[in-house]
């Protein structure tokens, strides 16, 4: 009996070479972006016609560093935006499962404990970019957003605010649980605990040091980033 297949976009990301080394019952295709390229909508319908998926998780974007998308907003546009518009076209077209993966940065970031059905309103470019996406990808309806807090391990900085709270997890935490989340629709917030980006880095880093969001950006800046994730939290429950 064939495998359920699915094509994952961006596997030469960071978060894409942890998850390759995850052990699964699915036949998982991992496409370089020159056989996929996402901002040619020919090349990607020529790919899924020929793997035939049952799901495309699509994790291919430009994120950081976060001042590219201020320096090179085209980049950011075409990949970010059209690129995933591009692959909610083919999707539709094939009847598909789109996974999306979006960030928190949607968010206004300053009440903190966000909810998915709360007001978004994107702090920098970056989110921008990624609501982008999200835009298509909401009116294809077979489809599942993931606004993720995610980052490598260990912690890849040698200071960490102390005064912003997020939701950060490790990408090796999210590999684990990603295909327990792939049947599902709508939007999922995904990250870890609450806490400030420092607390969160000196369990990895003993050597952290402090450092102040609010004196480096200003007093506007949003300090609470934080999603409420409860309902990622139950999905995960369930036996």
């Amino acid at each position: 009996m064939q495998k359920i297949r699915i094509v994952f976009t961006g596997g030469s990301g960071r978060f894409g070479r942890i998850f390759k080394k995850i052990k699964t019952n699915y036949e998982i295709f991992f496409p370089s972006s020159k056989t996929l390229d996402i901002e040619k909508i020919n090349k990607i319908e020529k790919y899924i016609k020929k793997i035939k998926p049952k799901y495309v998780i699509h994790c291919a974007a430009l994120s950081r560093p976060m001042k590219l998308h201020v320096k090179k907003i085209e980049k950011s546009i075409s990949t970010n935006i059209i690129g995933t518009s591009n692959i909610v076209k083919i999707c539709s077209k094939y009847n598909i499962k789109l996974i999306y993966f979006s960030t928190n940065f949607v968010y206004p970031g300053k009440k903190g404990n966000y909810k998915e059905s709360d007001p978004i309103l994107p702090i920098n470019n970056y989110g921008w970019s990624k609501l982008g996406g999200e835009s298509a990808v909401h009116l294809y309806k077979n489809s599942l957003i993931l606004r993720v807090s995610m980052t490598e391990r260990p912690f890849l900085h040698k200071k960490a605010f102390a005064d912003l709270k997020t939701n950060f997890m490790f990408h090796d935490e999210l590999s684990k649980n990603l295909l327990k989340l792939i049947k599902y629709k709508g939007v999922i917030n995904v990250g870890g605990k609450t806490q400030t980006v420092f607390n969160f880095a000196k369990k990895s880093n003993k050597k952290i040091k402090k450092i102040s969001a609010k004196k480096i950006y200003g007093k506007n800046y949003p300090l609470n980033q934080s999603m409420n994730t409860g309902y990622y939290k139950r999905i995960l429950n369930k036996k």
